[in-house]
């Protein structure tokens, strides 16, 4: 029952996304929450204190162990890795099958209101919008070729030593070129309606 609560727990779903990150090798919480930002972030977000908060919970449960690191010109650090029973929590949670996914976001909340809305700062919602999946895109291009290292995707996928983070990286890729479609056609729609009105008035 608690390996179960564990999988299905409304707070659980982020100590499962630390663990895969873990994978990677030990990290301090503040190296985990630089990496969740540069990876993991593409398919789940969580602030640092989250994160030290549950790297504590974890640790509490024995999922992960912590060593301290004594550095002489900075604070010591505690670096986090994976227990047995953190891999094992691991293994369990990808037997699973996974609750479906949902959107749910305030911008489109406002766009589906729009009509009797501020449609101008909605506008501005949107196109802000784009510029930041834009520069997101554009971030995890750069990752993608960090990690491709000069090989063709198909050399890094048929010899990787884990493919994973690869896989995801593609879904928050598309994710997000998929935002900045729908936002350009959104403000293309926007634009028209504004041109037709004003030549009605």
């Amino acid at each position: 029952m608690r390996l179960i609560n564990m999988i299905y727990g409304g707070a659980m779903a982020l100590r499962n996304a630390v663990m895969a990150a873990l994978l990677e090798g030990e990290a301090s919480g503040y190296d985990l929450a630089k990496g969740f930002d540069a990876s993991v972030a593409n398919f789940w977000m969580a602030t640092p204190q989250q994160l030290y908060r549950e790297l504590e919970r974890m640790e509490a449960e024995g999922l992960v162990r912590a060593h301290v690191v004594h550095q002489e010109k900075r604070p010591n650090k505690r670096l986090f890795s994976l227990t047995d029973a953190g891999y094992r929590a691991l293994h369990a949670f990808t037997a699973a099958p996974p609750r479906p996914g949902a959107i749910r976001e305030e911008l489109m909340v406002q766009v589906q209101a729009l009509d009797v809305g501020d449609t101008e700062a909605v506008r501005a919602s949107v196109a802000e919008r784009v510029e930041w999946s834009r520069a997101k895109v554009a971030r995890y291009e750069r990752l993608r070729d960090r990690l491709l290292r000069g090989q063709t995707e198909e050399e890094y996928l048929a010899r990787a030593e884990r493919v994973g983070p690869y896989l995801t990286l593609l879904r928050g890729l598309e994710f997000e070129r998929e935002n900045v479609r729908w936002g350009e056609r959104v403000l293309a729609v926007l634009a028209r309606r504004a041109t037709a009105e004003a030549d009605r008035g």
